[in-house]
């Protein structure tokens, strides 16, 4: 596993120069938009193990043509995510909270296709996951976890810097495994609904260091020590913002 080195101090000096760009042409800022459903859908499915190259990932989104060869699941995985990302778009530019309903939207949103009769709805089953030996939270107890889990946000939101708050978020979230499947997904884009409210931008985790992000995760289910999680995660928010600013430089 690589070591993560905090790049906090340097991504809030890349956020001020990001926002000298604050009056960008509305068509430019959607296409950026566009370009990041096709970026964190491909690489938020990659990481669970969804087989749609970032090619394929765009012409089904943006075309509705199936890929010869490829699962169903795969699609309707790429379409859900999709949903789920214009949702998260939309709050955060009309409210700066986070509500349960709202976690309960993006997973109804990503999942429904898959499989209605979970969808947005808390797990009744225990949930078990290949490579840890961390025990998630019987079923009976998630609604009280995710009750007490809204009930943070608000806390740490005003606590926490927002790198780490955004980071806390996935990370709580991943431990309480509230739902049957796409847990990790909505972890990440609850992660950056916090990201775009606080002024940051959309953050992937790219498919080719899975492995540190799935050590990480488990190195802090063992031993509780959230701060690598947040160095972590303060990189992947570093080299978003350092692609966000190439991408607009280039469109001048």
């Amino acid at each position: 596993m690589s070591e993560y080195i905090s790049k906090i101090k340097e991504c809030d000096q890349l956020k001020k120069e990001l926002e000298t760009f604050c009056l960008f042409p509305a068509p430019v800022l959607k296409q950026l938009k566009e370009y990041y459903k096709i970026n964190l859908t491909y690489t938020s499915n990659a990481i669970e193990g969804n087989s749609l190259t970032e090619s394929e990932t765009k012409v089904v989104i943006e075309d509705g043509i199936t890929i010869g060869g490829k699962p169903l699941r795969d699609h309707l995985e790429a379409l859900g995510h999709a949903r789920a990302y214009d949702f998260i778009y939309d709050l955060a530019s009309n409210k700066k909270t986070i509500i349960e309903a709202d976690i309960l939207k993006m997973h109804q949103l990503f999942y429904e296709k898959i499989d209605e009769n979970n969808a947005g709805k808390y797990r009744q089953v225990p949930v078990f996951v290949s490579g840890t030996d961390f025990v998630f939270p019987a079923p009976t107890i998630v609604p009280g976890l995710m009750t007490g889990f809204v009930h943070e946000i608000s806390t740490n939101q005003e606590k926490l810097h927002p790198l780490e708050f955004a980071a806390w978020l996935h990370l709580q979230f991943v431990n309480i495994h509230p739902f049957v499947d796409g847990n990790g997904r909505v972890a990440r884009l609850l992660m950056n609904l916090a990201l775009l409210q606080s002024g940051y931008v959309i953050t992937i985790i790219p498919p080719i260091i899975r492995a540190d992000y799935i050590a990480i995760i488990r190195e802090s289910q063992r031993t509780g020590n959230k701060k690598t999680f947040y160095d972590f995660m303060s990189n992947q928010v570093w080299e978003a913002l350092q692609e966000q600013l190439r991408l607009i430089k280039g469109a001048k």
